[in-house]
């Protein structure tokens, strides 16, 4: 198979040289770099490559070009290789037109002229381009094969954990796809049997495996390497990921266990736009990926999916019990467990569930919802999100919310892109009354606020992003919540009652410390939290430091 194309247009023959000769020099052993002198010619090549079967991995624009400017030409090519990353090469004078190509075609990244020396100003952000494309591109006839029904909640499961986890797959839909049913009949696996999970290294068919099974089989770790760890963290949101990047770095020996898959609800953003230091937005699962590799290359454990059911205190040292019966041995815990999405109580609601109705799954399921009609329930930021991804794809969205606009539960940003979305539409003053359909979705009876009329509509698909309790029912009644179940910490526990009866050390709890001592929490697990990805950062960075504050104690 050819190597994936790095492709490099520039009307200046200076300037397309320099950038081949760099590229070449570091990406020649695992990339093919190819060269054109204008957007046309760029395009035509771009055509041939997808005619071929060629992967596309990157494309690097001039932007003042004549004919087509680089930014068109990025936009054209994103429906042909909708995976390759895009880059617009800029003088300083252009930076203005970078930061529009970055919303009008999805640009990944701009450089600016000169980038000399490469080593420091153009290698690292190509890299960090790559090895994001590396890890969604996958060959269309290799790798993990998924096949299923679009409407079996078991398929969705697994569809969920493999796109969570990061793992790349491809889905083929049981019904409509000829190279499903031949894989299904050269395995021998039966209707009954689905979903089945396929594996190009000759390894026996998985048979409607649950997460654990895909995980064991996937060389996951799913044992603890330790007795003893100086940090557990439950949790693997971003709260969570930044104690463990920062408690591996300085020295604890930590371990890091999720339930389901790192990134938590950021993890399933399809784009953050306002975190610090990417202008260009980045997606929940490549601000996952980056922090996943690099707790684990400093050296974090990281055990996933295995569920903490219940802690209890030893002498000092937290004892976590696994859903398995495990347990596992810490001596100080940071609780970064978050939050779940409530279960929408609409009859019709939890019989669909994984056939029609999903919660906060857009990324996952979107592509299978092409030119129909979904439904986004809530108003917050991660169902403006959803929406902004959904829109992609689906003929219309529709966002139903129960007041009168998106004003005060949504960013800005979020509400202006979505005005500008011709194919997203609100519903305001509404709520959902009842979902009807056979064996999934079909029909959807709206209830208006106004007037207590119903209104019954066919539709597709529901994504559901209403409000979050707290996922705190594996901490033990000493460590004290407040009355919707957030883990109270610092001088907020201090004033709960309870405190005098629970505390009893000669010292103030620290920060972000609970009512039991050495047991910390984060992120919006815990009361007060400011539910941002880059609070939940910073909460997880100071835990590490108060966990250091707290061993030196004992």
């Amino acid at each position: 198979m050819n190597k994936p194309v790095l492709l490099i247009v520039d009307d200046d023959p200076q300037v397309l040289a320099a950038v081949r000769r760099d590229l070449r020099s570091r990406y020649r052993e695992n990339y093919t770099v190819m060269s054109a002198a204008s957007g046309e010619e760029a395009l035509n090549a771009i055509r041939e490559l997808k005619s071929r079967g060629d992967s596309l991995a990157m494309v690097v624009c001039d932007q003042r070009m004549p004919g087509m400017m680089g930014s068109e030409v990025l936009a054209k090519s994103r429906p042909v290789y909708p995976l390759a990353r895009r880059v617009l090469l800029t003088a300083y004078s252009d930076i203005d037109a970078a930061v529009k190509a970055i919303n009008e075609a999805h640009l990944d990244h701009y450089l600016s002229k000169p980038w000399e020396p490469p080593e420091e100003r153009l290698f690292p952000a190509v890299d960090d381009l790559l090895d994001a494309w590396q890890a969604e591109s996958l060959p269309e006839a290799k790798g993990l094969r998924l096949v299923g029904h679009q409407w079996s909640p078991q398929s969705h499961a697994i569809k969920e954990f493999l796109a969570s986890n990061l793992i790349p797959y491809r889905w083929l839909e049981v019904t409509h796809d000829a190279d499903a049913r031949a894989l299904l009949d050269a395995a021998g696996v039966g209707a009954d049997e689905l979903p089945a999970l396929f594996f190009d290294d000759g390894t026996p068919v998985l048979r409607n495996p649950d997460p654990r099974q895909v995980a064991e089989r996937l060389g996951k770790p799913m044992t603890a390497a330790f007795d003893v760890y100086d940090l557990a963290i439950v949790g693997a949101g971003p709260a969570g990921l930044a104690a463990a990047v920062y408690g591996a770095s300085e020295g604890l020996r930590t371990i890091l266990l999720d339930r389901h898959a790192p990134g938590g609800q950021a993890g399933t953003s399809s784009r953050i736009e306002n975190y610090l230091g990417f202008p260009a937005g980045v997606s929940g699962s490549e601000l996952t990926r980056r922090a996943i590799s690099q707790a684990q290359r400093l050296g974090a454990e990281f055990l996933v999916p295995l569920e903490v059911t219940g802690m209890s205190i030893d002498g000092g040292y937290k004892r976590l019990t696994l859903a398995d019966g495990r347990q596992i041995v810490s001596r100080a815990l940071l609780a970064s467990s978050g939050m779940s999405y409530r279960e929408h109580p609409a009859p019709g609601i939890a019989e669909h569930t994984g056939a029609g109705v999903y919660y906060g799954a857009a990324t996952t399921e979107a592509a299978e919802f092409r030119d129909r009609r979904v439904l986004v329930v809530g108003g917050g930021n991660s169902a403006g999100q959803g929406a902004m991804y959904l829109a992609r794809f689906a003929k219309e969205v529709e966002i139903v919310v129960r007041r009168d606009s998106l004003r005060e539960t949504m960013s800005q940003y979020l509400i202006e892109q979505i005005e500008k979305t011709p194919n997203i539409h609100l519903r305001p003053r509404t709520e959902i009354a009842r979902v009807e359909g056979e064996g999934h979705v079909e029909r959807v009876v709206f209830l208006s606020l106004d007037d207590g009329s119903t209104q019954s509509e066919e539709t597709d698909a529901l994504f559901i992003f209403i409000g979050t309790r707290p996922r705190s029912e594996w901490l033990p009644a000493e460590v004290l919540r407040d009355a919707k179940g957030f883990v109270l910490t610092g001088r907020d526990m201090m004033a709960a009652d309870g405190y005098a009866r629970t505390w009893k050390e000669q010292r103030d709890p620290l920060i972000l410390e609970t009512s039991v001592p050495g047991v910390f929490a984060a992120g919006d697990l815990r009361a007060g939290a400011m539910n941002r990805v880059a609070s939940a950062v910073g909460e997880g960075s100071m835990v590490v430091r108060l966990a250091h504050e707290y061993l030196a104690l004992t």
